[in-house]
């Protein structure tokens, strides 16, 4: 009875085992019939890890933005879900006068890196000698670090020891040492130049891969019509860049809107709040007060500008283009 009981298990793990291999072998993931499987399969992994990095830190920002709480610790009783940090935030002077920095910057910085860029990237695609290094200085700030870049700007504005006011002083440009990041002026117009420094070679070098891309027979074509070199350049190549002029602009304004290693090396937000750029307030609401929940309402209505200023642009740029 035993040995007839212990053969009947088997019979029917093999037969399960064997079901179970006739299915795998329908399955087959390499047919037409379950190529859409396959494709859910492979995207499953990036789904995921896309879930972890940015989805769930988002929706635990907005937890916490409806939340009055200090500092957040696991086990503690959650606080009830109020909206007094969004209207602290919007009421607050601080939070208006931080977005009429940002918005400054992103107008200041974009458009002179725009100007610089297309100057820049219309003068190395030209054929000349030492074309290959000239590319190499465009694209030089771009390449060097951020923090070691902005620390030896820092140094060369500095008010004392600077190279900056040591030239002007020596050239009789100025009467007296210029304290640069200390007055409000001065310093928006030290971030503003380092920005522009470190983020003009990028659109250099986007507006040079759109300008390779614009066939030769155009401008052979115009030269035979008699066009001029303005004109070439407002009604060839302008005309042709602007896909890369929309997808470029996109990038700068997000980064001009979201950098924080620029102002918070150069001048910390001040003097008086004349740099305090929303990334700042952020930082400083949540890792110098420990106002978390205050902090995330910020990082919140930031995420959101920055998903509408992408969507108007975005739009923008497809009416534009067709």
């Amino acid at each position: 009875m035993a040995v007839q009981t212990d053969l009947q298990n088997r019979t029917e793990r093999t037969l399960g085992s064997s079901s179970w291999i006739g299915r795998l072998r329908a399955l087959d993931l390499s047919s037409p019939r379950h190529a859409d499987k396959l494709g859910y399969i492979l995207l499953a992994p990036a789904v995921l890890l896309i879930f972890v990095i940015l989805v769930y830190p988002i929706l635990l920002s907005v937890d916490l933005s409806l939340q009055d709480v200090d500092i957040p610790r696991i086990g503690e009783t959650r606080e009830p879900y109020t909206l007094d940090n969004y209207t602290k935030l919007f009421g607050s002077a601080e939070f208006w006068r931080a977005s009429w920095v940002s918005l400054k910057l992103i107008v200041v910085v974009t458009s002179a890196c725009f100007a610089i860029g297309l100057a820049t990237a219309l003068l190395v695609n030209q054929h000349f000698k030492g074309r290959t290094l000239a590319r190499l200085f465009v694209a030089l700030p771009w390449a060097v670090p951020e923090v070691i870049a902005v620390v030896t700007w820092w140094w060369m504005f500095d008010s004392s020891f600077g190279l900056i006011n040591w030239l002007l002083v020596t050239l009789d440009l100025a009467d007296k040492p210029i304290a640069w990041l200390s007055q409000p002026v001065p310093a928006f117009l030290v971030v503003s130049i380092v920005m522009i420094w470190k983020g003009y070679p990028f659109v250099s070098i986007m507006l040079l891969a759109g300008l390779q891309a614009i066939p030769e027979d155009h401008y052979q074509a115009a030269k035979v019509d008699g066009a001029g070199a303005w004109q070439r350049l407002f009604w060839i190549t302008l005309p042709s860049l602007l896909p890369v002029f929309g997808v470029t602009m996109i990038l700068v304004v997000l980064w001009v809107f979201r950098d924080f290693a620029v102002v918070f090396i150069l001048t910390g937000g001040g003097p008086i709040g004349a740099t305090q750029t929303l990334s700042m307030m952020t930082y400083e609401q949540a890792f110098g007060f420990f106002r978390m929940g205050f902090a995330s309402a910020i990082g919140v209505v930031t995420l959101v500008i920055c998903v509408l200023a992408t969507r108007l642009m975005v739009s923008r740029m497809a009416k534009s283009m067709y």
